[in-house]
């Protein structure tokens, strides 16, 4: 995540430098990124960088993140489980949203490379039932799904909803 000089930059400072790593990263896997591009873009020193994040994968990790919360405008990991509609809806929302949106190419060079190339993230961080990691798989898989193949959404959509619906049920 990004440091704290980076967060005491002026606003517009740290656009310039959110859309030289959007430009980055959606060109580029995060294996063949470069600092230099990223640097040359947003018209900051190469030092600059490394003062406001700790590497290219920290600063893809902060990226990816913003463009996250920009994306969800709800919370498909609620701290409840939801029904089967709702799971739907919302990956039907976010993969109708992701397609028009700026964030399209990143998200989906996430989802077909950089995931692998991240650390995982500890798990322990929330404690998730059986269902709940079951849910966010099947949830996370129907996006990665209808990213890669826009054209079968409402199949993609269909399957996700039986699937959730048979394991939601065993829930009730």
């Amino acid at each position: 995540m990004p440091s704290k000089t980076f967060e005491n930059l002026p606003a517009a400072k740290q656009e310039t430098v959110r859309q030289a790593l959007l430009t980055e990263f959606s060109a580029h896997n995060l294996a063949d990124a470069q600092v230099a591009r990223i640097v040359k873009d947003a018209g900051i020193a190469r030092g600059a960088f490394y003062k406001y994040f700790t590497d290219l994968p920290d600063a893809y990790t902060y990226l990816y993140h913003e463009a996250l919360l920009k994306l969800h405008d709800y919370d498909i990991r609620a701290h409840r489980l939801q029904s089967a509609a709702a799971y739907v809806d919302q990956v039907a929302a976010f993969i109708s949203q992701v397609n028009t949106s700026p964030y399209y190419e990143l998200v989906k060079r996430h989802f077909a490379v950089n995931e692998a190339l991240l650390q995982p993230v500890d798990s322990t961080l929330r404690p998730v039932t059986a269902t709940e990691w079951a849910v966010m798989t099947l949830v996370h898989e129907a996006i990665k799904e209808g990213l890669r193949y826009p054209d079968s959404s409402d199949q993609i959509l269909k399957r996700l909803r039986a699937a959730l619906t048979a394991l939601l049920a065993k829930e009730g």
